[in-house]
């Protein structure tokens, strides 16, 4: 077809608004290049002058003010995705209340326009902001500034707005009490709202389970505009939002959560092991042990060049550390000169930053653009890799576009909870989820093919050694090498999701899709990767 081009913008005193928007966005790439001013102008003036009677000016934000790009990218944090050809949305809503969110909902139902919604944090495939479908004119609702943190430590329990981050989150929790935690992920940027929506896990994981097994009630805005919490929603409903994946069901404003006791001090170590330092040996091991450890002890590895870090935070003192270590894995060579008791809350930029020492207000710092470009993948393992596995997984490492493979242990919390119970299947049966990470500065499609090549060689080489039938994989780490949507008749195909449903959620996919046949079954909330609505045909027995 045409390409897009910057020419085709004109400017004329005598052109409408909505019509120099058009433009704008047709030079874009925002809509399709053949459509038509004429036909675009109808949907987009009619959507845009429906959210203007609801929502403020300085929160309603289009192509032409100075304040979209600097919006747009505020949480965009993968080069991958600000590329000139990347779709970009008709307009943004900075929601500062809930009725911003319905009438973003509302309007954009009514007028054939598609809403993107996001936290504000962390999108390993930028399905909250973009659409890869240039067809589908759309809309991103951004809930950043609701990000507020009430804390009721009588209680122990926290509302938290989704546009919080995990960061705002943990340091909110600990200013309001120090023997209070909430168990969710290592990074401080990652956004509440998505984090929940996929279960979340981290480092108190083996002991409190996921994030979402903490959610006590949500608010939503649901595909009719309506405001609902748990009462109104229902347990389906309920159960969905906690696991299903972010967009697919509603627009999570708000999660009231179960905080959980952390001891005054607790313990972390890192040990690093150079291959030369039998890593191999360590990692092979590794396996069988930190699945099995008791479950205030949480021992992950991060493997990067030719070397293997084994970072522990255990909720106890390093003298019981030391002695659970010899006992359980004393080939590490753990002694306690390696351990450093610190408070719960400084574990987490201990972490995040590989310091205890850095200010704690490093939790509240959100980032402001993307510096590098990103593509992970993700596995979980049910039975030991060989040895001999890990020995030629150095040669991957070894090359200069290698990444990162990051370890972490499941057993314990993770082993007891039932697989239905959330969206969420991987419990029993799981040792650890392996994470294949790239992250990478260089510009150009040699950099990029290089990178892309080296996640997915790896992925590939590791196929017969972890889960099968299907081959499964952690929804929050988004992948679309899994699979995308297809549409038809204006709905999504519930057989093309399968292929990548079935790997993020096993059994529980079709549960999801009957929640999604009840609560939206136009699919209006949707993206490459979401819940499609369960056939009539097919039915449901507990819906």
């Amino acid at each position: 077809g045409e390409s897009c081009s910057h020419t085709h913008i004109l400017a004329a005193s005598n052109m409408s608004r909505t019509e120099a928007i058009l433009r704008l966005l047709l030079a874009l790439c925002i809509l399709p290049c053949n459509t038509s001013i004429s036909s675009a102008a109808s949907t987009a003036d009619a959507f845009l002058h429906c959210l203007a009677a609801a929502i403020p000016p300085d929160l309603l934000h289009t192509p032409p003010s100075p304040s979209y790009s600097p919006l747009l990218l505020s949480s965009v944090r993968n080069l991958r995705f600000v590329t000139p050809g990347t779709p970009r949305p008709l307009a943004i809503v900075a929601a500062g209340e809930a009725s911003h969110a319905q009438a973003a909902v509302r309007c954009g139902r009514l007028h054939g326009v598609s809403v993107r919604v996001r936290s504000g944090g962390h999108d390993y495939e930028g399905l909250s902001y973009l659409s890869l479908d240039p067809r589908e004119p759309f809309a991103l609702l951004d809930l950043a500034a609701l990000r507020a943190v009430r804390v009721d430590p009588a209680r122990a329990e926290a509302w938290v707005g989704s546009g919080a981050t995990l960061g705002e989150l943990y340091y909110a929790v600990a200013a309001a009490s120090r023997a209070l935690a909430f168990p969710a992920g290592v990074c401080p940027t990652v956004g509440v709202g998505g984090h929940l929506s996929g279960g979340g896990f981290g480092t108190l994981m083996r002991r409190y389970g996921l994030a979402a097994d903490h959610v006590l009630d949500a608010v939503l805005v649901d595909a009719s505009g309506r405001l609902l919490n748990r009462t109104t929603m229902g347990e389906d409903l309920f159960w969905a939002i906690r696991g299903g994946g972010g967009e697919s069901f509603g627009v999570v404003l708000s999660w009231k959560l179960r905080l959980v006791r952390v001891p005054a001090l607790v313990t972390v170590f890192t040990i690093r092991r150079s291959r030369k330092q039998s890593a191999t040996h360590l990692i092979a091991k590794w396996q069988e042990i930190a699945p099995a450890l008791p479950p205030d002890l949480y021992l992950r590895v991060y493997v990067r060049n030719q070397d293997a870090q084994f970072q522990s935070l255990f909720l106890g003192r390093c003298d019981r550390l030391v002695s659970l270590m010899r006992a359980h894995f004393s080939d590490l060579g753990m002694v306690r000169a390696d351990c450093e008791e610190i408070t719960w809350i400084q574990s987490t930029v201990y972490f995040a930053f590989h310091s205890s020492s850095k200010p704690l207000e490093l939790l509240l710092d959100r980032g402001t653009k993307p510096d590098s470009y990103v593509k992970a993948k993700s596995d979980y393992v049910q039975v030991p890799i060989p040895w001999h596995v890990w020995e030629s997984t150095w040669t991957w490492l070894a090359k200069q576009e290698a990444g990162i493979l990051i370890l972490d242990p499941y057993g314990g919390r993770m082993g007891r909870v039932a697989p239905s119970a959330t969206p969420f299947p991987h419990r029993k049966g799981n040792l650890y989820n392996l994470q294949y990470y790239s992250s990478w500065s260089e510009n150009g499609t040699d950099a990029f093919d290089k990178h892309m090549a080296w996640v997915r060689g790896l992925y590939k080489q590791m196929e017969p050694y972890v889960s099968k039938n299907p081959r499964t994989g952690y929804v929050n780490y988004r992948d679309l090498d899994l699979g995308r949507n297809e549409l038809g008749d204006n709905v999504t195909s519930y057989a093309k999701a399968k292929v990548w449903g079935e790997k993020y959620f096993k059994g529980n996919f079709e549960r999801l899709a009957a929640v999604k046949a009840m609560v939206d079954p136009d699919d209006f909330f949707r993206n490459e990767q979401s819940i499609p609505p369960l056939p009539a045909a097919k039915g449901w027995n507990s819906i």
